[in-house]
């Protein structure tokens, strides 16, 4: 996620960075979960409707990180 910002992540995470870890860590659960459902036969069918918003949520965490990223650069 984000390689761009490889650098920059591992120094927040290693100050504690609360904003960037709290975001961080949803989007990485997120990941997990959907993983999870995606790789289940059954949740994969009887639950699409949630794993596509799951979707939709971690890519807007996404755009969130990035932008707070974006900020510390300037």
């Amino acid at each position: 996620m984000l390689p761009e910002y490889r650098e920059l992540m591992s120094k927040l995470k290693a100050e504690g960075d609360l904003h960037f870890l709290k975001l961080f860590d949803e989007h990485n659960e997120l990941d997990t979960q959907i993983d999870n459902l995606e790789k289940d036969p059954v949740a994969s069918v009887s639950r699409k409707a949630e794993i596509d918003e799951m979707k939709h949520k971690k890519l807007h965490l996404k755009d969130e990180l990035r932008a707070y990223l974006e900020s510390l650069e300037k």
